[in-house]
């Protein structure tokens, strides 16, 4: 495993601990990540002794977005595009969401774009009190991708994604938690105790009918109607717009972006 994407078993309890480690940059994540984050969820999925994974970031940050930097790089055209967000990012959300174990977020600090992400396909989502959500990429001048928007949606309904992605404000756990984004918060000197209490209740019931319930929910759960082939290509159509490059030079330039609709 690299040191991107850290492994922890409970010595004690069938939990394991699954890291999102980008110190440097507030665990934002990167393309080899994605890629990463989808071999562990793989590799956990299969262990048959697991009974819970808890998710989080390093440090007290759970993860703020992506590597804007890498886009330029990663993320120029159409096709760099649909491999990023297609095959990357929507392969280690589906990885999450199809695990068989319950997934409990640890949500501490900054949980911002993809931490957002990641964070809506777990089962449950602890936060600490000074944690804070949103997904400000109006300012970067590009949309989120459908395949990663479906967990978002399914979690808080239309009108609060579109608060989110149309405002680019940050949300308070406090705030987040009244619009259904997470499951309880607590104190932020709480968030590992309760975390790791949340686990082992889980890991003491019948780990079939943990599974079975998880199944049951993610099934019943509204289905999303199938993009046709020009829905998903509009979906990328921000690559060719002066205001995505703006807004991505605005970004690492350190300065407001001046948008003209083009």
């Amino acid at each position: 495993m690299s040191k991107s994407i850290l492994l922890q078993r409970d010595p004690e309890a069938p939990i394991a601990t699954l890291i999102l480690s980008n110190p440097a940059k507030l665990n934002a994540l990167n393309a080899a990540m994605w890629r990463e984050l989808k071999s562990a969820m793989t590799s956990l999925h299969d262990d048959e002794s697991l009974r819970c994974i808890v998710i989080r970031g390093a440090g007290e940050c759970f993860a703020a977005g992506g590597d804007v930097k890498e886009f330029l790089k990663l993320r120029a055209d159409f096709g760099q595009a649909r491999q990023y967000h297609d095959v990357w990012v929507a392969e280690a959300l589906k990885s999450i969401v199809a695990c068989r174990h319950p997934t409990v977020a640890m949500i501490a600090g900054p949980c911002i774009g993809g931490g957002l992400e990641i964070a809506s396909c777990c089962d449950l989502r602890i936060a600490a009190s000074s944690a804070r959500f949103g997904a400000p990429i109006m300012k970067l001048g590009f949309t989120m991708a459908a395949t990663e928007l479906i967990g978002l949606v399914a979690l808080a309904g239309p009108a609060v994604a579109l608060e989110i992605l149309l405002e680019g404000r940050l949300l308070s756990a406090h705030e987040a938690y009244e619009k259904r984004l997470l499951t309880r918060v607590v104190d932020d000197d709480e968030l590992e105790r309760e975390c790791h209490a949340a686990a082992m209740r889980i890991a003491s019931g019948a780990p079939l009918v943990a599974r079975a319930h998880k199944q049951l929910v993610r099934r019943l759960m509204a289905e999303v109607r199938a993009l046709s082939a020009a829905e998903f290509h509009d979906n990328f159509a921000f690559l060719d717009s002066e205001d995505y490059r703006e807004g991505l030079n605005a970004f690492l330039e350190k300065r407001a972006p001046q948008f003209k609709g083009r």
